[in-house]
């Protein structure tokens, strides 16, 4: 039935900011913009071994709850990374603030998460089920 993650969406006041925000995260540019023109809806990048699409909706066209939510409410979501704390640092200098600290979940289980300067929870994790899954693909 779930066959997998298509897209995270954030949402954004200014997605003009928040896809400049975000390329310098990730280190790449957003690959798609909805108009293309110079205010766009809509961003997108693709992230990981995946391409794993994480994209960037106006506020203004998301979805009444989510426009009305108090910042960091809702679901998160946990993106992958080598080191919890090293990202977390980088977040606190790109201008990110705490939402839930560092916690041990058990072996091989770190998560953590801060709200981005325009409101949305980023959670990241060290997981090692994922370690493994990515360690399988690279064999195969």
């Amino acid at each position: 039935m779930l066959r997998g993650l298509t897209t995270i969406t954030y949402t954004a006041d200014d997605v003009n900011a928040a896809r400049d925000w975000y390329a310098t995260l990730l280190g790449q540019e957003a690959y798609f913009a909805q108009p293309a023109e110079d205010t766009p809806a809509y961003v997108e990048f693709r992230v990981g071994a995946d391409g794993d699409e994480l994209g960037i909706m106006d506020r203004r066209f998301a979805a009444a709850a989510v426009r009305d939510a108090a910042a960091g409410a809702g679901v998160t979501v946990y993106w992958a990374v080598d080191d919890v704390d090293a990202t977390l640092a980088r977040l606190a200098e790109l201008g990110a603030t705490p939402h839930e600290p560092r916690t041990e979940r058990g072996p091989g289980f770190v998560t953590a998460s801060m709200l981005d300067p325009f409101g949305n929870v980023l959670g990241v994790m060290e997981n090692s089920h994922f370690d493994d899954l990515a360690d399988r693909r690279a064999t195969s």
